[in-house]
């Protein structure tokens, strides 16, 4: 797998995916200002952890700083899964991830992904 990329592989589009993940079935922790959700899947995926990031239209009215946070975490996440993903490929499975924003301010690109590196930690210490 390449070095630092988010390829369209890397990201969770189906919808019945989706749906069975916020329908229960999933574990999810939070830490402020965001939430992670996330599900082992039965059936290999193309990639190890297929990732979905939501920023919801409730937080932030305007689109362009909706888009600036979900910029702001798949960087963070591009920077920092490679752990999650050595985990993943040594125990031969993969899962799906949600990152939901909580917070109606935004913060700085530093505080994201400090939260997001002790999420991947989280994520890794339950699935082993």
């Amino acid at each position: 797998m390449d070095r630092n990329t988010f390829r369209k592989t890397e990201r969770l589009n189906s919808k019945i995916l989706i749906e069975k993940m916020f329908s229960g079935g999933s574990k999810s922790f939070s830490i402020f200002p965001l939430r992670l959700v996330f599900m082992p899947l039965e059936i290999a995926a193309s990639s190890p952890a297929s990732v979905l990031i939501s920023v919801p239209k409730k937080r932030f009215k305007k689109a362009v700083d909706r888009n600036r946070v979900k910029r702001q975490i798949r960087e963070a996440y591009r920077k920092n899964k490679h752990d999650l993903i050595r985990v993943l490929l040594e125990k031969e499975m993969s899962i799906a991830v949600a990152f939901i924003y909580l917070s109606d301010e935004m913060v700085s690109t530093s505080v994201l992904e400090n939260k997001i590196q002790i999420l991947l930690a989280k994520v890794m210490e339950k699935l082993s």
